[in-house]
């Protein structure tokens, strides 16, 4: 059972690691005309000097010896097992891993996956937009239960400029949300999402209800299908999907698939609807335990 010194533990080694559409401008812009320990207990150890008899002379020698073996302490190499230790942890973790429970299970080999009582998530992914000239980012961290969760995400989009200028537009948008877990088995996970998210454009800036529905699910071994929608209805409109495959290497997980997104200001700006699609595949890399 995943217990709160795994979560720990788990937070522990993440610290180890750190076509656009035919609107009349970009999402959120105005129109343009154009458009280690210590060694000082082992040196007091050391320093300590040894009895010797009355009449009797300390050798030289011992306190020769003494220094050899305080300098052979000092400089001694950082233990390789340590980092072989820490690596085994990473790629033998995770909600992926087979795990023995005793006695209730009489040694029977079982998994978590998407049913374990507590989960910790936290990853980044990237990718080209097309036909836009740019890219988008995603960090994203989340905590679940069996049911009840916590979910959070930024993403941070770099086009070029729609006026024919050399500048680049930044658009970045966030969300967070409270989750829910309708389906949470060994295989399967599907939940619903709702709270709040942001955008920040060149010449606005907004915050609106949002809600998703996402879902995970095993395909072979640790293989997983990756799905998920959310969507922004006021006062601005936002709709995000994605779906992709990721693969479970112990607490590593490996991504891969595509997305895309719209946005859409309402004319908020200056009355005239600017709207934009981005759209692309992504990879990304991130620790789920």
């Amino acid at each position: 059972m995943f217990t709160l010194r795994s979560l720990l533990s788990a937070i522990l080694a993440l610290g180890l690691l750190l076509g656009t559409s035919s609107a009349e401008a970009r999402f959120g812009k105005r129109s343009r005309p154009s458009q280690s320990d210590s060694p000082r207990n082992d040196d007091r150890d050391d320093d300590t000097h040894e009895a010797t008899p009355v009449g009797h002379e300390d050798s030289d020698d011992d306190d020769a010896e003494r220094e050899r073996r305080r300098r052979r302490r000092r400089y001694v190499s950082a233990d390789p097992v340590v980092d072989v230790g820490f690596l085994t942890f990473i790629f033998a973790s995770g909600n992926h891993r087979l795990r023995v429970d005793e006695p209730r299970y009489r040694g029977e080999v079982r998994q978590e996956r998407h049913a374990a009582p507590i989960s910790f998530r936290v990853g980044l992914q990237a990718g080209p937009v097309q036909q836009s000239g740019g890219g988008a980012g995603d960090l994203f961290l989340g905590i679940e239960g069996r049911r009840f969760g916590m979910d959070a995400r930024f993403t941070g989009i770099a086009v070029d400029a729609d006026d024919g200028s050399d500048e680049v537009d930044s658009i970045s948008l966030w969300e967070a949300h409270l989750t829910w877990a309708l389906i949470s088995q060994e295989r399967v996970r599907l939940r619903v999402e709702a709270g709040l998210s942001g955008a920040r454009a060149p010449d606005i800036s907004f915050v609106g209800f949002s809600m998703a529905l996402s879902m995970e699910a095993c395909l072979a071994g640790p293989l997983d299908f990756e799905a998920r929608v959310q969507a922004t209805p006021f006062p601005y409109r936002q709709v995000d999907a994605s779906a992709a495959l990721a693969l479970h290497l112990g607490a590593v997980v490996l991504r891969g698939g595509y997305r895309g997104m719209l946005l859409d200001d309402a004319g908020h700006v200056d009355g005239i609807a600017h709207r934009d699609t981005f759209h692309g595949p992504f990879a990304g890399l991130g620790l789920s335990f």
